[in-house]
């Protein structure tokens, strides 16, 4: 009721902090400052460190009503320390761990003066040749809705307003995931039952889960844009699901409706995002320079700029920003969760977790410690910071990233000598580098090779229409597989990638996705078995970019394929097997599993009932291990098609 007209649409803006790489985050703008002190500036995006934060929170108090800011930053899989990037921490399937990885991302980012994470990102993903992908679960519901609550839980700890929990923000709403062509920022289409079936039920579950907010999509949806479309924003989130938070636009997504063909200028897109339940403006302007003189036009009605008003206010409450607005600004909370050795224990467990054992023929692997001669061949191998994948936050301290190298050496016994030729870049399409490393690998007992793509390969803005390995990449592994030496391949990467001639040859595949800073420990404890792997994949991969988009719960059709090579009228391709090349689920262990005794407590359920299935699970091999026991149903005969 105190405030203006101009001071509840400076709530509803939000800028970036300017980024000075020498000096890190700052506010170079003085006219941005000048908004804060008039209270025209609602959450600043890029801040970190308690000296900006602090700074900034200051030049808002001495605005008329001392509303505090709301500073956000994309914690997407760490702060101080990067966990694996969130697709292969999926991998794990094991849920109490991933939050424990948010968990420690939220107490870190707090540490640091951040109120507000732009994570986690929910979009489930059916086509890797979207970069983003990385950034979710995978492309299953079910599994993608539970990682998507353990992380709402472990960002936001006991409740925000805690000084060890950020607010979680659900992204991106909705169903960017399906962008076609899996091309960045592209359209999307598609029928309710796949809208409500798959892609909704994970944002409901970040909901269910306590989300202090939403983000909305940079995609239109059947042709409407995500941020101008008050079916998901109002009716869907706001009214049907009793969302109580409030929703953030992706960056500069309420002015990119002109480009859509949606708004005609940034006066009718702040009209549209506002009425379709859009609360607050990321780095557009639309709202800061159009929502009052909408609101003078009566074209915006006060009460819907009220309402968008009350609920970031509201969470200001929560966090407990009104009452003490330096709360999250303690310089030796900061100290202590920089140097937090547990922290750095939880990347490592989450890290050896996410490892996938695809491929071990004649039990290659675990290596042994007194191997007498080890040569790493590859891009990866001694790369440090690559280790954290995309979508990590940048410190210039990097003598805490354990490269590859790094690990196994650290692993080797005394008397074992390693060796080294990088043989190729990423995308190098030169071979000057094969001589070396088939020297290297002449002269070794076992070939580890580390390939993959770049970690700036894959995430926002980095779809690929080829997903093979790429350069010369391929070729180099043929030219050391040619040597008659063991090899073992390590792939990193933030999608699936297609690799079908070592697949198909090499006896040792190991998929390490991006681990974080403790890559090269927890790839050296899988390599020599003091963790036996337990990863199972969270997408499918496909043989070819033909088979894409892919997924495990495709619908039967009326003209199944019988088996791998049926093309005899069926629903198949006539040049290519049937089946993915690796499965959604699929992973091995070091030892061996048998399933038995599999029961079921009844045959028919009514709708409140429920059934039992229960089995015998037995380690029949000699190590110790841990298996993801994994269920599919399916509904025989509905009422629509199911897959």
């Amino acid at each position: 009721k105190l405030m203006t007209l101009n001071e509840k649409v400076g709530q509803l803006n939000q800028y970036n902090g300017d980024w000075d790489a020498a000096k890190g985050p700052i506010t170079k703008d003085d006219e941005k400052q000048q908004q804060i002190r008039d209270g025209l500036v609602g959450s600043l995006l890029n801040i970190r460190g308690l000296q900006h934060t602090t700074q900034l929170q200051k030049e808002a108090m001495k605005s008329r009503l001392k509303i505090p800011l709301l500073f956000g930053q994309d914690v997407i899989h760490g702060y101080f320390i990067t966990f694996p990037i969130p697709l292969a921490e999926a991998a794990s399937w094991d849920i109490p761990a991933i939050e424990l990885a948010a968990r420690v991302a939220g107490t870190e980012a707090a540490a640091g003066g951040i109120h507000w994470t732009f994570a986690p990102m929910v979009d489930i993903a059916r086509d890797p040749r979207w970069g983003r992908i990385m950034e979710g679960a995978g492309e299953d519901t079910y599994l993608g809705s539970l990682i998507a609550a353990a992380r709402v839980r472990g960002f936001q700890g006991k409740g925000i307003g805690n000084t060890d929990a950020v607010m979680a923000c659900a992204k991106h709403f909705a169903a960017y995931g399906a962008a076609v062509a899996g091309r960045d920022y592209n359209s999307v289409s598609m029928g309710l039952p796949e809208f409500w079936n798959v892609y909704l039920p994970p944002f409901k579950a970040a909901a269910d889960a306590g989300a202090a907010t939403f983000m909305n999509s940079f995609n239109d949806l059947n042709g409407i844009p995500a941020t101008g479309n008050a079916y998901l924003q109002r009716e869907i989130l706001k009214r049907k699901w009793n969302f109580k938070g409030f929703v953030v636009s992706d960056w500069g997504s309420v002015g990119e409706m002109i480009n859509h063909g949606y708004a005609k200028d940034n006066y009718d897109a702040a009209l549209k995002a506002i009425t379709a339940g859009s609360d607050m403006d990321m780095e557009s302007r639309s709202y800061k320079n159009h929502l009052a003189q909408l609101v003078k036009d009566k074209k915006v009605p006060l009460a819907l700029v009220n309402d968008a008003v009350k609920r970031i206010l509201k969470k200001k409450f929560e966090m407990g920003l009104f009452d003490d607005p330096y709360k999250f600004s303690n310089a030796a909370r900061e100290k202590a969760a920089m140097k937090n050795p547990a922290h750095m224990q939880a990347a490592r467990d989450m890290a050896k977790k996410s490892i996938v054992l695809l491929k071990n023929e004649n039990k290659i692997l675990p290596l042994s410690k007194n191997i007498k001669t080890v040569a790493m061949i590859g891009p990866v191998v001694k790369l440090v910071r690559e280790n954290l994948g995309f979508w990590s936050t940048e410190w210039p301290d990097s003598n805490s990233i354990v490269s590859q190298w790094e690990g196994i050496k650290n692993r080797l016994g005394p008397d074992s000598k390693l060796v080294y030729a990088q043989g190729c870049g990423f995308t190098d399409t030169s071979r000057a580098g094969f001589a070396e490393a088939i020297a290297a690998a002449e002269q070794a007992d076992v070939v580890i090779m580390s390939m993959g793509e770049h970690r700036a390969m894959s995430g926002e803005a980095k779809s690929r229409s080829n997903i093979h390995l790429p350069g010369v990449q391929e070729d180099l592994i043929k030219a050391i597989h040619a040597t008659g030496k063991p090899v073992v391949v390590l792939i990193n990467a933030g999608r699936p990638l297609i690799f079908n001639w070592t697949a198909d040859h090499v006896p040792a595949i190991v998929y390490t996705w991006w681990l974080g800073h403790q890559a090269g420990n927890a790839i050296a404890d899988v390599l020599f078995g003091d963790y036996n792997p337990s990863g199972k994949l969270p997408a499918t991969f496909p043989r070819t970019e033909g088979q894409i988009p892919i997924y495990y719960n495709y619908f039967n059709t009326g003209r199944p394929a019988q088996n791998e090579n049926d093309v005899n009228y069926v629903s198949a391709y006539i040049d290519l097997q049937n089946s993915p090349k690796y499965a959604f689920g699929y992973g091995l262990s070091y030892t061996s599993f048998e399933y038995s005794n599999l029961k079921i407590s009844r045959t028919a359920i009514t709708k409140k009932e429920s059934i039992k299935v229960s089995f015998t699970l037995k380690n029949t091999g000699s190590m110790a291990g841990e298996e993801v026991a994994q269920l599919y149903i399916r509904d025989k005969v509905g009422s629509i098609v199911r897959p």
